[in-house]
């Protein structure tokens, strides 16, 4: 399963070319996830896991973000996927969720796991799949 990203874009993984202005805005005014989130809320977020940017390859503008936070060991949960809305319907979602699978794939995680409430199509064609037992599952914190 091979989702190929668009012409005209690059995904990188480099913290130092993340637009952390761009990321903030999008998530703390945009994501129903992450509505209100302060900066340095997010600035610490972003410090203490692997991003990956979605960039235009013409401007060098950023139009994309998600992270991921794992011990590269045997667990990783994928976060704060977001495309920018004016660069939407073009697939980058769904070559960004491949390239974090396929960047994580090398490290022989046990699970990867992710929360949504309107993007299961995007996931589910990225290999990922509703829980099999939810009812294993706890959570501590908002709900």
């Amino acid at each position: 399963m091979i989702t190929e990203l668009p012409a005209g874009y690059e995904i990188s993984t480099d913290p130092a070319r993340l637009d952390r202005a761009a990321v903030h805005k999008w998530l703390s005014e945009d994501a129903y996830w992450a509505l209100g989130r302060p900066r340095d809320k997010q600035d610490k977020a972003i410090d203490n896991s692997l991003n990956f940017g979605v960039y235009s390859s013409s401007s060098g503008a950023q139009v994309g973000y998600a992270r991921v936070i794992t011990d590269s060991a045997t667990f990783a949960w994928l976060c704060d996927v977001y495309i920018a809305r004016d660069s939407r319907g073009k697939r980058l979602g769904h070559a960004l969720v491949a390239a974090v699978r396929e960047h994580l794939a090398p490290y022989g995680l046990r699970r990867i796991l992710l929360a949504t409430a309107d993007a299961h199509g995007v996931y589910a064609a990225e290999g990922f799949a509703p829980l099999e037992h939810p009812e294993k599952w706890m959570t501590l914190g908002a709900q």
